[in-house]
């Protein structure tokens, strides 16, 4: 075996795909997209090792560090080994590289961090590299039917169309809520300072896929007492965005609501909220939503008020995991 590396060339995707085969985890799916030349807007430096073989040189091996916009305090960073050269100080020495270029990176920050399966040769070449978990990531479908249905005031139509409303993806009211709660929720992984552009770019613009929005307010309140009716509307508790990636037109999403399909939904709430009214708002949005069609959410271990809405649900059967976790893993402070 020998081992040389040099900076990725365009035509590499190919060649290490071949060697590769298929992705192992669903990290290593996402990942391989990041692996690209070397450039500098965004800043990224990728690494391939070959094997020489009869006189050609054979790629076996790639890794890549890159900045990132969202969440600027680390790097991403990912590597992979054809199974065939593991266990040989390939990846090792790779990652030795990578660590050297981060230590030069524009802006100056240098600690890594990436996705790992728990369990799988990956996290354990993490963990033996000083990497250790920050954050557990699931993706979770919640049954039809799981929780349910909430009664809004007195219970008719009219006093639900106060607290439930369809709102505009571009709505500067809820870009705002839904930018504090993502910061709010990321406190492991500062993502910066979140402008509404951003936040609509990000979530709730076409490209980002958004379909759709449901928010839930607090009942009407008047400004001069209880005696004078209430004209304005309540304060937004909690949010649900769906993507539409499984229901491109609505005839597909009509065609994936009857086949079960479960709809891809970012389910937030107002992070000034005490605890136990997030809970609350959280529960009886996701029992709307999630009523007659199933739904599935990322639930970070760090989404407090979801989670203790979510997992009582995993437990009865009334949900499930899509998948298997994911671990996002850093070096340390």
């Amino acid at each position: 075996m020998a081992i040389s590396y040099r900076e990725w060339r365009d035509g590499d995707d190919l060649a290490l795909l071949e060697i590769w085969g298929g992705p192992e985890t669903e990290q290593a799916r996402q990942f391989r997209g990041t692996l690209a030349p070397s450039g500098s807007a965004p800043w990224r430096r990728c690494i391939v090792a070959e094997d020489v073989v009869d006189g050609v040189a054979i790629p076996v091996a790639a890794g890549v560090v890159h900045e990132a916009s969202l969440h600027p305090e680390r790097l991403w960073a990912y590597l992979e080994v054809d199974r065939l050269h593991r266990r040989a100080g390939v990846g090792s020495t790779l990652l030795t590289m990578l660590r050297h270029e981060a230590a030069q990176s524009p802006s100056g920050v240098s600690r890594l961090r990436t996705k790992v399966e728990p369990g799988t040769p990956g996290a354990a070449f993490a963990e033996a590299a000083g990497l250790a978990p920050i954050q557990r990531s699931r993706l979770v479908v919640v049954e039809p039917g799981a929780l349910r249905l909430p009664v809004f005031g007195d219970g008719s139509e009219a006093a639900a169309a106060e607290q439930v409303e369809d709102l505009a993806t571009g709505s500067v009211e809820l870009s705002d809520v839904v930018g504090r709660y993502y910061t709010a929720v990321h406190g492991w992984d500062s993502p910066g300072e979140l402008s509404i552009g951003t936040v609509q770019r990000l979530f709730l613009d076409e490209l980002s896929g958004a379909h759709g929005a449901i928010v839930l307010r607090a009942p009407k309140a008047s400004a001069f007492g209880p005696g004078v009716p209430a004209s304005k509307k309540g304060q937004l508790q909690a949010f649900a965005i769906s993507y539409a990636e499984l229901a491109p037109d609505k005839a597909a999403g009509e065609g994936a609501a009857k086949s079960g399909h479960p709809t891809d939904v970012f389910l937030g709430h107002e992070p000034k909220l005490p605890a136990d009214e997030a809970r609350a708002a959280v529960r009886d949005l996701l029992a709307l939503i999630a009523f007659q069609h199933p739904v599935v959410l990322e639930l970070d271990d760090s989404m407090e008020a979801l989670r203790a809405v979510v997992e009582p649900l995993l437990e009865s059967g009334k949900a499930r995991l899509q998948g298997a976790e994911t671990l996002v893993v850093s070096d340390p402070a």
